[in-house]
């Protein structure tokens, strides 16, 4: 990577960036961290939030990786003072602060998740109260002076608030200059952050200034859409895809998202260049390649680098032999057979549907009989009852499975 010509690094380092405020100044920044032999400082800011961190998070991560290949310091910023005020971007309302033991403890796990992606040895945490819970009254109130209410009300959340009348607290007003502030002490050299922190990262620009250092790069990237393609990733929605689940969850949500997503996720989510990604798309839209097995390969690309490369090879066989060859689950569990289910020798098999929770009601059990949807033990079952010839039964309706221990 080192031996990348200025336009090979300014190429690899674009991808899967919306904008770059401006490229000519990280090539000149590039150009000086060269001459003089030192790793520019490449900041992201993440406020802990949530516990556990999902691939719509990793999209900046992997680009604070990419800035690592070639030789500079990401600094994975936890934004645990920040935290206390809560970040209001995109919110219609004030968000509630969170606690000093939500944050210290939320912050811990992503200590546990970010190394999947960073090395290391160029890597430096650091939590923004280091320097903002010392400042100081005196401190704080010239950090103010350096930015207007005009320039925050410009902020499109804000000026829908201010219009709507909804209450805008004094205290939100500081999280863009604090931000803006963790530039300063970090010496930040560019700071990474989604489309939707531009305002903020904008004003780090700014604060540098008055505190008389270069101003930052901004780099945006987009916002990762969920596996429904339409809304931001997101726990809250249900659309998102952890970094510390299972391989096998992994995999299986991957495999939900739609062709076109499948393109916008191997550009975000990969080390892939875009001159690889065309090839590959090229090879689908010609029909020499099928787009299932393009999104198996980046499902297991994805999972193979937050768990093992067999982890995500063992991911991709159960899949295929769960969803493609039709087999029951590997790791599927035995249940007791229901009471009701069985009588005089026979099993029930609408209420065995119904009771194990692979039909919504009885009614819909026999619909799916009478569909020949139902199977046991590998053979088609049409009738409402069924003679057991096994202590066990193996049942499967449509992707349904159960295995139940008469």
């Amino acid at each position: 990577m080192h031996s990348l010509t200025i336009d090979e690094q300014i190429a690899y380092l674009s991808k899967g960036f919306s904008e770059i405020i401006r490229v000519e100044d990280l090539k000149t920044r590039l150009l000086e961290a060269a001459k003089v032999g030192r790793p520019l400082r490449v900041k992201a800011g993440f406020d802990p939030t949530a516990p556990d961190l999902h691939l719509g998070h990793t999209v900046l991560i992997r680009k604070m990786k990419h800035f690592q290949d070639l030789g500079h310091t990401a600094i994975f910023l936890i934004g645990d003072m920040t935290g206390l005020i809560g970040d209001p971007s995109g919110r219609n309302l004030t968000r509630p602060p969170m606690t000093r033991e939500q944050i210290a403890a939320n912050a811990e796990t992503y200590r546990q998740q970010i190394f999947k992606l960073l090395d290391p040895a160029k890597t430096e945490i650091r939590f923004n109260s280091e320097w903002l819970e010392p400042l100081g009254f005196e401190p704080m109130v010239r950090l103010c002076s350096h930015y207007t209410v005009a320039r925050l009300l410009e902020r499109d959340d804000f000026t829908k608030r201010y219009r709507e009348g909804s209450p805008i607290s004094l205290h939100e007003f500081l999280y863009p200059v604090s931000q803006g502030y963790d530039s300063v002490a970090l010496r930040a050299d560019v700071e990474l952050g989604g489309t939707d922190q531009k305002f903020n990262l904008l004003v780090g620009r700014e604060i540098q200034k008055a505190y008389g250092q270069p101003p930052q790069i901004v780099a945006t990237t987009p916002l990762l859409e969920g596996l429904d393609g339409v809304q931001k990733m997101s726990k809250s929605l249900a659309n998102y895809v952890g970094i510390t689940e299972a391989p096998a969850e992994m995999f299986k949500k991957l495999m939900s998202i739609s062709d076109e997503l499948m393109w916008r996720y191997y550009e975000m989510l990969t080390d892939l260049s875009i001159p690889e990604i065309a090839v590959l798309r090229q090879r689908v839209e010609a029909g020499e390649a099928h787009p299932m097995e393009s999104k198996i390969a980046l499902a297991r690309r994805i999972i193979g680098d937050f768990h093992t490369a067999a982890e995500a090879e063992a991911a991709a066989g159960e899949f295929n032999r769960v969803v493609r060859q039709g087999q029951a689950p590997s790791d599927l569990e035995t249940i007791d057979l229901p009471e009701g289910v069985l009588m005089d020798g026979h099993v029930r098999v609408d209420k065995l549907l119904a009771k194990t929770g692979m039909a919504p009601s009885v009614s819909e059990a026999v619909r799916r009989l009478k569909a020949n949807a139902v199977e046991i033990n590998g053979e088609k079952v049409v009738d409402l009852k069924y003679t057991p010839n096994s202590p066990e039964l193996l049942v499967q309706s449509g992707k349904q499975w159960r295995r139940v221990r008469l």
